[in-house]
């Protein structure tokens, strides 16, 4: 019997998703919950597994194309069930399961006010080595990936394609009409402006073109503007060095500056409402909760999990969360919930060798945080009136906020939230909770 494969619902607020690569193709055996495709929201992407065991006889929805959850996206044979099996496979919940997740802007070390928006939305993708489609630099038209790949797979000039979908935009079956026709010209992808004969083409992946549209709604949309101070971490550092091993011992978890940042981030959020807060229909909202995502580098790429509730935790109870949190993002185990309901991001570049940046703010928030590498340098320290030089641990804090919501005198409140918290940690100082 004919199964139809539905585009699963993944949240309440995702209503399309793009397909990303079918990892089966027409004619393959499936076993039931192998994984099938890749799919890709705005907040996910996550691979599909196989509602039963069967044979794939039709794909419906085409890599690149955009469709609304709940639609039919393929269909399979199968001799087990009549209609979709809904049931949870082993260990994970199919529409739970997370390859890599993308929460708003890219806000890993390439976030900055360098922004490269090359491979932006607006900028029809180039799509492989094998590309011949041919689209002017400066067209502000927007072509689906798979309009492009249509286009790229038949030579095809989408220029000289006439659109008749909505404000003129090129359609599939534009394309579908210009190959039948045999009239658009072919043109070699070496004639694309900056390229050059002997230049590697590659195709962006689903998250990639994901992150780039994400980086690029939060620079067009937000105001962004930047503040840094410079924090003597020194004691932080002492107080880490001595209680490294007990902290471990007792609690099970590696005790990193991490969970001490997000500490001090969570008390400053605490008194600092306005950090804490985004921008809805031309109105503040203030967050009633401090959910905290953390930026995190895996395999697969930039992750964001979210600790919930993150104000009057105890550095311990953060540094188990997180533990746990990064466990499941690096192992591609991360859940819907694990990724929703943040407030405010923190960043932390300073583990990459970064010690000043501007991160982009992780849209629809206010602000993000990056804490740059920790770094020993003669500081001069006054005393009792009298001048001196001491080699000193210091670490840079960056601010990215949304200047709509707030101001430099704001923004340097949080900073100083933050700074005083860390400065006044050190080998005495019990933070163990």
């Amino acid at each position: 019997m004919i199964l139809r494969i539905e585009l699963p619902h993944v949240g309440e607020s995702v209503t399309e998703a793009e397909i990303g690569e079918w990892l089966k193709s027409t004619g393959d055996k499936i076993e039931k919950y192998e994984p099938i495709v890749e799919i890709v929201t705005d907040k996910v992407s996550m691979e599909l597994p196989a509602p039963a065991t069967g044979v794939i006889t039709k794909i419906i929805s085409e890599e690149g194309e955009t469709v609304p959850m709940g639609a039919i996206i393929a269909e399979m044979e199968t001799s087990e069930i009549s209609e979709i099996d809904t049931t949870e496979p082993p260990d994970v919940p199919a529409s739970n399961r997370i390859g890599t997740l993308i929460q708003g802007a890219n806000v890993g070390p390439t976030g900055g006010e360098f922004l490269d928006t090359s491979m932006a939305s607006n900028t029809p993708e180039i799509q492989s080595k094998e590309t011949k489609g041919f689209v002017s630099k400066g067209n502000e038209a927007r072509y689906s990936p798979l309009v492009v790949r249509l286009a790229s797979k038949h030579g095809l000039d989408l220029n000289a394609i006439n659109g008749t979908g909505d404000g003129g935009r090129v359609t599939k079956n534009d394309v579908l009409a210009a190959i039948d026709s045999g009239e658009n010209s072919k043109v070699s992808v070496t004639s694309v402006d900056s390229m050059t004969l002997g230049d590697e083409v590659i195709k962006p992946t689903a998250v990639r073109r994901m992150i780039a549209d994400r980086m690029v709604r939060s620079t067009s949309e937000i105001p962004h503007a930047w503040s840094a101070i410079e924090v003597d971490v020194s004691g932080l550092v002492t107080w880490r060095t001595a209680n490294k091993e007990p902290f471990e011992k007792e609690h099970g978890v590696p005790l990193t500056y991490l969970p001490i940042a997000l500490f001090a981030v969570s008390g400053a959020l605490k008194l600092n409402p306005y950090i804490n807060s985004s921008w809805v229909d031309g109105k503040i909202v203030l967050k009633s909760s401090i959910n905290v995502g953390v930026a995190v580098a895996t395999d697969d790429g930039l992750v964001v999990p979210v600790i919930k509730n993150a104000e009057g935790a105890s550095i311990p109870d953060l540094a188990c969360q997180l533990d746990q949190m990064i466990d499941r993002a690096r192992n591609s185990k991360m859940t819907l919930e694990d990724a929703s309901g943040g407030t405010f991001t923190l960043n932390n570049t300073g583990v990459l060798g970064s010690i000043l940046g501007g991160a982009i703010i992780n849209h629809p928030q206010a602000a993000i945080l990056t804490t740059e590498a920790i770094v020993k340098r003669p500081v001069v320290l006054t005393k009792k009136g009298e001048d001196s030089v001491e080699i000193r641990s210091m670490m840079n804090l960056c601010l990215s906020f949304d200047h709509r919501i707030i101001d430099g005198a704001e923004a340097s409140r949080f900073l100083q939230g933050v700074k005083n918290q860390l400065e006044s940690i050190d080998e005495s100082f019990n933070l163990w909770g």
